[in-house]
């Protein structure tokens, strides 16, 4: 079991940043298919939580995962960012990602199960989702004398599903605090701005109205603040109330043509684009081959 004795300083986690961002480019890029923008958004939080706070062996990856923490990506459409961050954590071999939404693959275009990749424990993708399965998962973790967390990550215009306020008020009603939900907030989905859309806000009083405890990280792209909201949220576990991060994210971040661009919610940049997008991007620990 990894228990994280060792904290990643952020001098190597920028390390691993920029180069999770690399191959979420050259994947979306190479199949000309897939969702760079909220992959590249959500980096910061997936390096932090896998490197730095979730707990588990992944040379020993097992679908109950009795006795570590557990993590479902609901927005399963960000499948890039969770691919890369699985195999530089360790689960299957960098080589893979060349596989990307290919025939046969693992790396389906939404997280799948019957393929066996290591990591994955649900299907998700199908928006809405997410937060019931977190639910139930964290309810068996009690019952089984499990200390180990649940965590989850939904996008902000997910919560335009009505499933998940189901969820949220079941989720307080029965004191699931060994829970922690990330919600990111880009204010983006594939047809333009959230508030344009569905205005969901303010989060912060819906949550809190739902007796959730709420804890914002005004900059999810800054490795010190999810750093410290995932520890704030960790230490509030256990105290009878489910608890949110409220993760305040750029959508496209690191890539300058991308930033803050809905039209980059599911869109592939072409060659010419991945190479400004490369240019900008250092790779530091080793590009998988194509």
């Amino acid at each position: 079991m990894q228990e994280n004795h060792h904290k990643v300083p952020n001098h190597e986690l920028i390390r691993v940043c920029r180069q999770i961002r690399r191959d979420i480019v050259r994947m979306v890029n190479g199949v000309q298919s897939g969702h760079p923008g909220g992959s590249l958004g959500c980096v910061e939080y997936f390096a932090q939580l896998f490197f730095n706070h979730l707990r588990y062996n992944p040379k020993n990856f097992t679908m109950d995962g009795i006795g570590e923490d557990l993590f479902f990506l609901s927005n399963g459409h960000i499948s890039p960012v969770y691919y890369s961050t699985l195999a530089r954590a360790g689960f299957f071999e960098v080589s893979e990602l060349a596989t990307f939404r290919k025939l046969h693959t693992r790396l389906q275009g939404h997280p799948a199960t019957m393929e066996g990749l290591p990591g994955i424990r649900i299907a998700t993708g199908s928006l809405g989702q997410g937060m019931s399965v977190a639910i139930g998962s964290a309810l068996a973790k009690k019952l089984n004398n499990d200390t180990h967390l649940v965590f989850t990550l939904h996008g902000d215009g997910e919560l335009q599903e009505g499933q998940n306020w189901e969820a949220i008020m079941f989720a307080a009603h029965h004191k699931v605090d060994n829970m922690i939900c990330a919600i990111d907030c880009n204010n983006k989905q594939i047809d333009g701005p959230v508030n344009t859309i569905i205005n969901i806000d303010s989060l912060k009083a819906k949550f809190e109205a739902f007796n959730w405890k709420v804890v914002d990280c005004p900059f999810g792209n800054n490795l010190d603040e999810v750093d410290s909201a995932i520890t704030k949220a960790k230490q509030l576990t256990g105290h009878g109330q489910p608890i949110v991060i409220l993760l305040h994210t750029k959508m496209g971040y690191g890539v300058d043509f991308m930033i803050d661009d809905h039209k980059w919610h599911g869109v592939a940049p072409n060659n010419d684009q991945l190479a400004m997008a490369l240019n900008q991007l250092e790779e530091t620990l080793g590009d998988y081959q194509d």
